[in-house]
């Protein structure tokens, strides 16, 4: 059924049609309007059995998800952000117990300075966590990836995060294809843990181990993330046939098979990015598009078979390993290993800002001519850059960064003298 809709109230719709039997939240943008809409259909009957759960932090809500999943109910929370710091522990308890939560993460910037716009930092930043991490380009795929969590983490017995653009697709009003309850009820299975706390047969989960066994408890995590790799695909081949979409998968090609140069990313900056290449191509530039779908786990082969006849490859993404660099390029060059070719790393979009179809013109020609840094910072205005480091080495007690910065710009006003 087409719909207009906002991004977040289609994905509350598709989450409802999964039928969780506990939700459990706490408000942050921009992830709110989720469970807002998921908290109105249990209120109101639409969604039942159902019992949403107001918690008092973002921590709780991981521990109520980990309580009702282990006791063998279909559990969703959402998060961004700090929220999404706030459960770390939580969130390794959960992936340690393999349960198959799902939780959508609007993604947003983590502060310090505070800053609620887009970028990947979050979850980046719980990449090695033990969750699946699928990332969607546009409301659609965020839509169909949902659907598709649930069936892979129940079958995995994985807790799975679908990643989307905070307020790019979260608060982004489009028409959408929502699905019918028969197309749901025909791809996803009725929940049937694959472990589950019983009082008949008491049990104790998450317990001490020593040294002894450690190690193969966390390689069989892992050999569970190489098993997603093949359910991933056929998941997606599956939601096809039945949904009529094709969504999801490890990776999504765009005009690659001739490119000598191919950008990488994630999440909806593809969007952007593919209006460019379309502009290059008919200038006769050879540039193509991978986006990755699955980040965790991370698809090495089909990368490499993908990139491997390329000339360059420019990764360009929302998030920063502060004193390294790229964080999904690190991802690639080792798809990559043994591979020649020119390869770059770009940030950009950090705290939300623009990443403009001028500004990747720009980016994408010099690429192309092999005049990028290794590590290059879209769009950073070096002035601004140069004169706080020039402030700090002319006074010790030169003041926060960030407000520095923002009195230069002119954003708030300067310090009376």
């Amino acid at each position: 059924m087409l719909k207009q809709t906002e991004g977040s109230r289609g994905v509350a719709e598709a989450v409802a049609l999964c039928r969780p039997e506990v939700i459990c939240a706490y408000p942050i943008s921009p992830q709110t309007h989720i469970v807002e809409a998921l908290g109105e259909a249990v209120k109101s009957g639409a969604l039942a059995p159902c019992e949403f759960i107001n918690v008092e932090s973002e921590f709780a809500a991981m521990s109520v998800a980990i309580g009702a999943s282990a006791a063998g109910a279909r559990a969703y929370t959402a998060t961004a952000s700090q929220g999404l710091l706030y459960m770390v522990e939580a969130m390794f308890n959960a992936s340690g117990l393999g349960l198959p939560i799902v939780m959508t993460v609007a993604n947003r910037a983590i502060g310090a300075p505070i800053n609620i716009w887009n970028d990947h930092s979050d979850s980046m930043s719980q990449r090695d966590c033990g969750w699946i991490q699928l990332f969607a380009e546009n409301n659609q795929e965020a839509l169909d990836l949902h659907i598709q969590a649930f069936r892979l983490g129940e079958e995995l017995s994985l807790p799975v995060m679908v990643c989307m653009d905070g307020f790019i697709l979260t608060h982004a009003t489009e028409r959408l294809d929502l699905p019918t309850a028969e197309q749901v009820d025909a791809y996803l299975p009725p929940y049937e843990p694959r472990q589950v706390l019983d009082p008949k047969d008491p049990v104790s989960i998450g317990a001490m181990v020593g040294p002894e066994a450690f190690t193969e408890v966390r390689y069989l995590a892992h050999a569970k993330q190489m098993q997603a790799l093949e359910l991933i695909p056929q998941h997606a081949a599956e939601f096809l046939q039945i949904f009529g979409r094709d969504s999801g998968g490890l990776v999504r090609t765009y005009r690659t098979q001739d490119a000598e140069t191919i950008v990488v990313a994630l999440g909806s900056v593809l969007g952007t990015i593919k209006d460019t290449v379309d502009e290059m191509r008919e200038q006769g530039h050879k540039i193509g598009v991978l986006g990755i779908v699955s980040f965790r786990p991370f698809p090495l082969a089909e990368v490499r078979r993908i990139l491997r006849h390329a000339t360059r490859v420019v990764v360009l993404e929302k998030s920063l390993a502060v004193g390294i660099g790229g964080i999904v390029s690190a991802n690639v060059r080792m798809a990559l290993s043994g591979v020649h070719l020119h390869g770059y790393t770009v940030i950009a979009g950090l705290g939300g800002r623009p990443i403009t179809r001028k500004s990747l013109h720009k980016l994408f020609r010099e690429a192309e001519r092999d005049e990028l840094q290794q590590l290059t910072f879209l769009d950073l205005d070096w002035d601004i850059v140069h004169r706080e480091l020039e402030r700090e080495k002319q006074k010790r007690r030169s003041g926060p960064i960030a407000e520095n910065i923002l009195r230069d710009v002119g954003t708030v006003a300067a310090r009376a003298v």
